[in-house]
Parts: C-alpha cells; structure tokens; sequence
C-alpha cells in the first residue's frame, strides 16, 4: 500500500518467453524474481526474450562475444531475429561501451538500417531487465491507450489555453465575417 498517495499501487506483471538457453541465467532469475510468468522455449532464437502481450522481443548479446567472434555470425543471427520479430530490441552487454563496442553498434547500424531493430547498450542485468521491462510496459495495450489518452487531452489542454491558438482564431473568425458580409 502507497501511503503518500493513499493510492495502491499495483505492480506489473505479464508472461514473458524466454529461449531455453537462458534458463539458468541471472536475466531469468531477475525476470522471475519480479513476479512475472515465465515460460522457456526451445524454438526461440539463442538469447532471446519475447513479452507476449506487448509483442516486443529483446535479442541478447555480449559485445566482447561479437567483437572476438565473425561478424557474419552474428549479423546472420540478428538478422534472422528481426525478420522473425517485427518489434525487436538488440540488447547489447558491455561492463564498458568503449570504442570497440561503439565501432560494433555503428556496424550493426549500418547493417541494418531501414530496419525495425533497436540497439539498448547496457551494462548489467539489472540495467537489461530494467529497460526491457519499461518498454514492454509502455507498449502494452492499457499504458499505451493511458499514454495516448494523457497526450491527447494535454494537447487539448494547451491549445485551449494558448494565446496564439486565441489569437489565431480571431484572425480566423475576423476574416470569416468578412468574407460572409463580401458574398451579400
């Protein structure tokens, strides 16, 4: 129960796939540990996390892995991703996002621009989850409709109470009078 507010807060929860190969990772245990559903999947790509009610998927990946590894590795392993996942998030790992990791990202970038990919660089588990979290929250059906809701009474809200908007329309109106008394 929130005292400050008086208002209970109820704390979000969905069903969440994770590839099999991350079951016994700390992204599992930090996903579960916030009390939400989770299911493994043997079919999902390797590193993957998909929430299913907000229809976002998250790829994981560890940039030193990248760096050490082919490029077309694991270019060949995003792609196949977005192309399976149209709302997709590259979640790149670094203790450090140095030159080498920022010289990986713009790689991928160029790789894939056009594309529907995201890359979120972070730097912990708590910082992976904290992110995925948020965003798969903010696009799920209730928050995006209160989101969408909240900006279109703001927008209301400021052109009602804005001078030029005023002013405007009494520019408009002025014009349109005299353009109706022209017609007679």
């Amino acid at each position: 129960m929130d005292t400050s507010g008086g208002k209970e807060r109820l704390k979000w929860t969905t069903t969440i796939i994770i590839s099999s190969s991350l079951k016994s990772s700390e992204i599992a245990t930090a996903l579960e540990s916030r009390r939400h559903k989770v299911r493994y999947s043997d079919t999902l790509e390797r590193g993957s996390v998909v929430f299913s009610l907000s229809g976002v998927a998250f790829l994981l990946m560890d940039a030193k892995e990248c760096v050490i590894s082919a490029e077309e590795i694991f270019l060949t392993k995003i792609e196949k991703f977005i192309n399976i996942h149209q709302n997709s998030f590259l979640v790149l790992f670094a203790p450090l996002h140095g030159p080498e990791e920022w010289a990986l990202m713009f790689r991928i970038h160029q790789r894939f621009l056009g594309s529907s990919l995201r890359i979120l660089p972070v730097h912990n588990t708590v910082n992976a989850v904290d992110l995925m979290c948020t965003i798969a929250k903010t696009t799920s059906k209730p928050t995006i409709d209160s989101i969408c809701y909240r900006m279109i009474t703001t927008k209301a809200y400021i052109i009602e109470h804005s001078p030029v908007w005023r002013t405007l329309q009494k520019i408009k109106l002025s014009t349109d009078s005299v353009s109706a008394n022209s017609e007679y």
